[in-house]
């Protein structure tokens, strides 16, 4: 099943597609930091960039309401900014300092803020499925009509957890959204090479959850299509699919040549940049003037710039701390 990507824009007034744009430019100045940062040795361990991603981080994370939660990535900086995570707690929990979202301790990879419903970005491949599938169970057995939205890209869908967790979603009619972000690669092998699956959609077809396959570079399409699943899964239609087809600009992580891409392949989904067709939209609908976007550009890089400072003035967690917040 697709979605038609106008089908729905008219509900989509102004404020909010100047809120989309405005979301995913904050998500690409602060990963287009990480290079400097970590060649500078401010960022102990691997970092991955979701730069390109930006319209499924942001179309997703502004569909949802406050009280729904999410379950992120390693790649996970964009789901966190789009939830509306404090960008300089952030900064300073990448730079491993006390005033971080975990004191420090989890680094980019694991970034979370209950605060604002973000239960946690994962380094284990797939595994934050059990954690949205078990925040989706405390929701229905608590009543609350609130949602769950699990990110994950689609070298995950090869962990057992995946078809483990969504089988019992579907038993359990769990209000949760599996939205797969097919970047294309997994590190360097192709989604092609690795499911024998037709299309990701149907992995979940297997289990009897209903999916549809949206266009991830079109941040609209994003939103209608998270809104809609949303609704759906509150509505007690039980847990939901949506693979969203986009395309990683960068490395894996720090340091990676991407010898294994191909250039003309990359050029043609450069083509497709899901914020200069957001500009593109709303100069053209005379919502946003080109200076206004040069204003906005702007206004997102001091924020990353001044959490930046805010965070490196922050102070090192204390070692002894090494020992609290360890459960075994």
């Amino acid at each position: 099943m697709t979605v038609d990507k106008d089908s729905k824009q008219n509900k989509r007034d102004n404020e909010l597609e100047v809120r989309l744009l405005r979301t995913m430019m904050l998500a690409r100045a602060f990963d287009s930091n990480l290079p400097t940062l970590y060649n500078k040795g401010l960022i102990q361990g691997s970092s991955h960039s979701a730069i390109g991603q930006e319209a499924v981080a942001a179309g997703a994370c502004l569909a949802l309401r406050t009280e729904d939660y999410v379950t992120s990535t390693h790649r996970g900086h964009g789901h966190t900014i789009a939830k509306g995570a404090d960008l300089t707690r952030m900064t300073a929990e990448l730079l491993g300092r006390e005033t971080g979202f975990c004191r420090g301790k989890g680094g980019s990879m694991h970034i979370a803020d209950f605060s604002v419903n973000m239960l946690g970005a994962n380094g284990i491949v797939g595994g934050n499925f059990g954690i949205a599938a078990g925040a989706a169970l405390s929701l229905k057995m608590r009543g609350s009509d609130a949602v769950v939205l699990s990110f994950f890209g689609e070298g995950a869908l090869n962990q057992g957890a995946f078809l483990e967790t969504a089988n019992m979603a579907k038993i359990w009619n769990l209000p949760v959204i599996f939205l797969c972000e097919n970047n294309h690669f997994a590190m360097s092998a192709r989604p092609e090479d690795m499911l024998a699956v037709g299309a990701i959609v149907d992995r979940a077809g297997a289990v009897g959850i209903p999916g549809v396959e949206i266009d991830g570079m079109d941040v609209g399409a994003v939103f209608d299509a998270v809104q809609a699943a949303a609704a759906r899964a509150r509505a007690g239609e039980g847990p939901q699919f949506i693979a969203a087809e986009c395309y990683r600009f960068e490395g894996h992580f720090s340091g990676d040549t991407m010898a294994y891409r191909d250039s003309a392949e990359a050029d043609l989904w450069l083509e497709r940049d899901p914020i200069p067709r957001q500009i593109q939209r709303l100069v053209s609908a005379g919502v946003l003037t080109t200076e206004d976007v040069t204003s906005m550009e702007s206004d997102v890089k001091a924020m990353v710039d001044e959490a930046l400072v805010q965070a490196s003035a922050a102070p090192f967690p204390n070692p002894q701390q090494a020992w609290e917040d360890v459960y075994a």
